[in-house]
């Protein structure tokens, strides 16, 4: 076996290799071609979303995780590394709420 020269790169090194084509990869490609078929008779172009999600645009998803990542960061500038969100409908509103939860230390928990 030859020697693998030092400061090439992964590009450089893969260079001419060419991939055997094994049993399961043409299984998996057959499974994929008739996938992309059986949606194309359906009229999906692609998979569907979860239904819970339904009425979510992207650009409403965004904001929404831009606000949970702008409340992570506050509870971690607070020192609270340990909670969980609880969600709650309140009228015509849902309430998003994080939750601290106490840390398991030996046997003893501890609240931080």
């Amino acid at each position: 076996m030859a020697k693998i020269p030092k400061g090439l790169s992964d590009k450089d090194m893969m260079q001419g290799y060419v991939e055997q084509v094994t049993l399961e990869s043409q299984f998996l490609a057959a499974e994929e071609a008739e996938d992309k078929r059986r949606r194309a008779r359906a009229g999906l172009s692609k998979p569907e979303k979860n239904i819970a999600l339904t009425g979510f645009t992207d650009e409403l998803t965004e904001e929404l995780g831009r606000k949970l990542l702008e409340l992570k960061m506050e509870l971690f500038r607070d020192g609270i590394k340990n909670y969980t969100m609880k969600v709650k409908k309140d009228g015509q509103s849902i309430i998003i709420k994080p939750v601290e939860t106490r840390q398991k230390t030996g046997g003893k928990s501890v609240r931080k």
